[in-house]
């Protein structure tokens, strides 16, 4: 069921990062289609817990039957208030698999690919609760739709995007991906249409789930989580993620500066294991095309 739900991206690097200990906890807060989450299990012992979560209701149908499993349907934005209930703190490893499934791309309904036209503009992750990317495109002010393109998608040209879509949302709302595509044809390239609705629909998914700030909240958790000498691994998918992640594990905070004590030592909660990021093995690659752009960075946390 996992790979036609996700064939998890460096299942085994994932599995040598955590550097599993049989009897420990572990905590995926991303289970998804489960593949990484099954490989931890089948590695511990009776003694041994896996925390999951996953917010998107479609995950719970891959959960499996598992005594070791702790299944939380909820964002890991709130991983460490749930943990501290459980009972549960601290844990020796924490995975992160970031962005978005195969399976939920796949899904035409839940609007995060630009290949069915037909299909809304959804992209929540959790599709019972906040603002869908459509209501996004039809409500917010141009120099916001701007904002979030820029920001997020690294588009130059957002300001004329942006001014497109308010012009074709004053005559036709912008309800699904056809229309969205109709409202950008003037300025989509004849040869590059599939790396420009990347961007565009990478920008409006961040911005609906707020995953940059989740992320965000989640890191500066991760300390508070794991046991000294503990493991975070982190696979990101697109640049704005990876440069949070690495600054994060190697100053301690968001925008790299490195700060120091008065003896010169690092503030910092986190040792990068590996300096160069990890990334796919060329058998992967042409295996599983989504690992392309996966970059894998592994921390432990420092014993104070």
């Amino acid at each position: 069921m996992e790979n036609k739900y996700h064939a998890p991206v460096m299942l085994q690097e994932c599995l040598d990062g955590l550097s599993i200990d049989p009897s420990a906890t572990y905590v995926d807060v991303t289970f998804g289609g489960g593949g990484h989450s099954n490989a931890i299990l089948s590695l511990l012992n009776k003694k041994g817990k896996l925390v999951a979560f996953d917010q998107d209701e479609d995950a719970k149908a891959n959960l499996p039957k598992d005594d070791k499993l702790i299944f939380i349907d909820q964002n890991f934005e709130f991983m460490l208030n749930h943990l501290d209930y459980q009972g549960l703190l601290p844990v020796a490893g924490i995975l992160a698999d970031l962005g978005v499934s195969s399976h939920q791309f796949d899904e035409a309904e839940r609007g995060f690919s630009f290949r069915f036209d037909e299909a809304v503009l959804d992209m929540r992750m959790n599709y019972t609760t906040g603002r869908s990317a459509k209501d996004l495109l039809n409500q917010l002010p141009e120099a916001a739709i701007a904002d979030i393109l820029y920001q997020y998608g690294e588009l130059s040209n957002s300001r004329a995007l942006a001014r497109e879509i308010v012009s074709y949302r004053s005559l036709n709302p912008i309800e699904t991906v056809g229309h969205l595509k109709d409202a950008l044809k003037k300025y989509t390239p004849k040869f590059g249409d599939y790396k420009f609705f990347a961007q565009v629909f990478q920008a409006l998914r961040i911005e609906v789930n707020q995953e940059l700030e989740v992320l965000k909240s989640f890191l500066i958790q991760v300390p508070k989580v794991l046991k000294p000498g503990g493991r975070l691994v982190v696979m990101s998918y697109h640049s704005l993620e990876d440069r949070l992640v690495k600054n994060f594990i190697q100053s301690g905070n968001f925008n790299g500066e490195v700060e120091k004590d008065l003896y010169g030592n690092v503030n910092r909660p986190l040792l990068p294991i590996s300096r160069k990021v990890v990334t796919a093995t060329p058998e992967e690659l042409e295996k599983n095309p989504r690992s392309r752009s996966a970059k894998l960075r592994i921390a432990e946390k420092i014993s104070s």
